[in-house]
């Protein structure tokens, strides 16, 4: 060993010792911090299926590649990033000796093949993320960034550390090669020869050149130690444990859906024997998230991802999903300190520690405590209102998030705090609350006009209890019962169904609103007062028959969601299926059979709560291609959904499928003033006349309102009209019978 190998082998050593000892206390930390939040034990259940789900997603990057570019490029990367860790580790036996490597595998050519291969796409990967984070930087000219709001330093810092390592690795091969002590052939390592013919026989080189990419390894590590918030770096670590505790591993779309029931010490809040003072009603603490939670902050890697899809951001409203799990996540590791040392408050509000706890803390981590968890900027509040009720729960921020971040799940916990027990929420929607528990609907309209609908018909609509052989009980929702422009498509459901043959009968006046708008905005009592009430009539309804024969088919796709994903909590087993889904099937066999081709172009707009919530693309599709063709190669259409529109007549907005834009009617917000930014319905309103489709179809009553009131709004109601599939459809097949057809004003 030559002077020069004895300072590089003592400095490599060094610094990695204190590397390690800072990532060690780091480690340490974060776990003392996730181990905070509160017990979630269905976290740990099937780990089979949950491993399976985490090795997909990471090794094979199936929600990244999405993104087609990035994806690729991350994923060489991420590759890089395990793989050539070896290639560190030979850096320490590289500094030792000019000629060392690894043993057992170090000389192999199929080592230096991969290695070297893996190397080259891994430069080259990274240098395509590096342009896509400098061409979307924040202080661009164009609008709003994906990472406005996200610590910028820190992702150059991060990606010039693995350009630096990568091309150090070249270089001490290239030293290698230029003292002829490099085993692998020209072949399987052509880079590294052509490095190496550009350096000098310089046998120092191999040692010096090590100790340096030890160094930045080294200085990663110790930035990255010193900074636990830094999640653009640890969720290369903590990726796997979050994608690993995703809520449902199983399903396309996990952390949609369904909401979670509100939970207390691990366990659903049962309303009859809650305690205010001993149970937990949502978030009004940092550490009442659950320990997934704290985990789900702590991984975000500030992609943005979740904010270039949110509609309310792309609108300009407060709330970015990023922003808000940022928040979060600072102000955790901020009062972290105060809560290891036994601080907190409890469920009256009591501080938990004793003074003595206290007195050693930090002013800063005091302060921290003191702060709100929702509150404006005078109350020095971490999450501002405007941000926590902007958001429709469209779910578009959990289908991008390629760490499985459940943002919902944690904004509806903090509305349930704020309804419940501060009963802070927007005064309009106030009206729509005591509407539900007075009147069962949101409207407030009479329970004895739930049937009004069904007059002038041409014929009998039966009513559960009247008849007992029915094969589909019709769910019609509030808005298909009462809303003048719903209650078009609920007569046309009803006619088609009718018309197929197909035995359906209605709840009438037995039925009442499922609740969810009042789950949504955070009033779990409403929720489960009026499931409760609805479980026991369908149960009742459907009573002697077994679960695949408890069939419910319904026309809103919240009430879809509640029916099908929500009511098992509460003990209600039934067969969901959405209208569209049923249509397509009719006519798929034959029992409908569109004769009258829709002109002018046909639009469709993807429901999220039917779509990206419930993974039905295709079914609304194929109903839509069936009709714009008369009935020529409809089903055809729809074979791709990307694709459908081309090969059905069906004009797709640039936003669709998985990325559809919200119509802003999601969460409650249906009845609450939009007082913030643009109006989002106005947005996609325009996205959709640009297609120049003279109708635009939904698949929701409340995307039928809002794209309406958006439409009229543009002033193009004579232009473009705004109609349900189940209409569309009826005017195909039955053009004489399909009656109201008139514009989006709903004339």
């Amino acid at each position: 060993m030559g002077s020069v190998q004895i300072v590089t082998t003592i400095l490599a050593a060094a610094i990695t010792a204190v590397a390690v000892w800072l990532a060690a206390r780091a480690v340490m930390k974060i776990v003392a911090v996730i181990r905070l939040g509160r017990p979630d034990p269905e976290r740990f259940a099937d780990r089979g299926a949950r491993t399976r789900t985490m090795l997909a997603e990471t090794a094979g990057h199936t929600r990244m590649l999405r993104w087609t570019v990035v994806g690729a490029a991350h994923w060489f990367v991420m590759v890089g990033f395990i793989v050539l860790s070896l290639l560190v580790l030979e850096a320490y036996f590289e500094v030792v000796s000019p000629t060392g490597g690894l043993p057992l595998i170090g000389g192999l050519a199929v080592y230096g093949l991969v290695t070297e291969l893996i190397a080259v796409l891994g430069v080259v990967g990274i240098l395509v993320l590096i342009a896509i984070r400098v061409r979307n930087r924040p202080t661009r000219p164009g609008g709003r960034s994906r990472f406005t709001g996200s610590t910028m330093w820190q992702g150059y810092f991060v990606e010039a550390v693995v350009l630096a390592v990568l091309i150090m690795g070249f270089v001490i091969r290239g030293f290698k090669v230029a003292t002829d002590h490099f085993e692998y052939p020209v072949w399987a390592t052509p880079v590294s020869h052509a490095v190496g013919a550009l350096l000098p026989d310089w046998s120092a080189g191999v040692s010096i050149a090590a100790l340096i990419k030890i160094a930045i390894s080294m200085t990663w590590l110790i930035v990255i130690a010193l900074n636990v918030t830094m999640g653009v770096a640890w969720h290369r670590f903590l990726a796997f444990f979050n994608i690993f505790f995703k809520r449902d591993p199983g399903r396309v779309g996990s952390g949609l859906g369904a909401l979670r029931p509100m939970m207390s010490n691990g366990k659903p809040l049962d309303f009859e024997e809650a305690d205010p003072e001993k149970d937990q009603f949502g978030v009004a603490q940092v550490e009442q998230f659950t320990w997934k939670g704290l985990l789900d902050f702590s991984t975000c890697t500030e992609c943005g991802r979740c904010q270039s899809q949110c509609p309310a951001w792309n609108t300009g409203k407060p709330l970015s999903p990023k922003l808000l799990v940022l928040s979060l996540r600072d102000h955790a590791y901020a009062k972290a300190p105060y809560l290891l040392a036994g601080g907190g408050k409890d469920l009256t509000g009591e501080e938990k520690a004793t003074a003595a706890q206290l007195a050693h803390l930090d002013v800063l981590a005091l302060a921290e405590a003191d702060k709100p968890l929702i509150g404006g900027a005078e109350d020095g509040g971490v999450i501002d209102p405007d941000v926590l009720w902007s958001c429709t729960t469209c779910g578009a921020c959990v289908e991008q998030c390629p760490v499985d971040i459940e943002h919902v799940d944690h904004i509806v916990d903090m509305r349930r705090y704020q309804v419940l027990i501060e009963s802070s929420f927007p005064s309009e929607a106030g009206v729509m609350l005591r509407n539900l528990e007075n009147k069962g609907n949101p409207w407030g309209a009479p329970q004895n006009t739930r049937e009004d609908w069904t007059k002038g018909l041409g014929f009998e609509v039966p009513r559960v209890g009247e008849v007992d052989d029915f094969e589909y009980l019709f769910w019609v929702g509030c808005a298909g019962a009462f809303e003048d422009r719903a209650k078009k498509t609920t007569r046309a459901v009803a006619t088609l169904l009718n018309e197929a043959g197909v035995k359906f009968a209605i709840l009438g006046e037995g039925e009442t609103c499922t609740g969810d708008p009042a789950r949504r905005i955070g009033n779990e009592f409403v929720f489960q007062m009026l499931a409760q009430q609805n479980v026991e009539t369908l149960n009742e309804a459907f009573e002697g028959r077994e679960k695949s024969t408890r069939k419910i088919v319904a026309t809103c796709p919240h009430c879809f969601n509640t029916l099908g994903n929500e009511y098992g909590q509460l003990g209600g087993e039934f067969e969901v299926v959405h209208h569209t889904q049923l249509l397509a099937h009719l006519v798929s066999v034959g029992k409908l059979t569109p004769v009258q081709p829709v002109d002018g172009g046909v639009t469709y707009h993807d429901p999220c709560y039917l779509g990206r919530h419930n993974r039905v693309f295709a079914a609304p599709r194929e109903v839509l291609g069936s009709a714009i063709g008369g009935g020529a190669g409809g089903r055809g259409g729809a074979a791709s959904i990307s694709g459908a529109g081309r090969d059905s007549g069906l004009v797709e907005m640039p936003r669709n499928s998985e990325r559809s834009f919200c119509c802003g009617a999601g969460g409650a917000r249906m009845w609450m003033e939009e007082k913030i930014g643009k109006r989002i319905n106005v947005d996609r309103v325009e996205e959709a006349m640009s297609t120049k489709a003279r109708t635009i179809a939904v698949g929701c009553p409340f995307c039928s309102t809002m794209l309406s009131d958006g439409v009229n709004g543009k002033g193009a109601g004579e232009q473009v009209e705004v109609v349900d599939v189940a209409s569309v459809l009826l005017r195909s097949v039955k053009p004489d019978a399909a009656g109201e057809k008139g514009t989006a004003a709903g004339r």
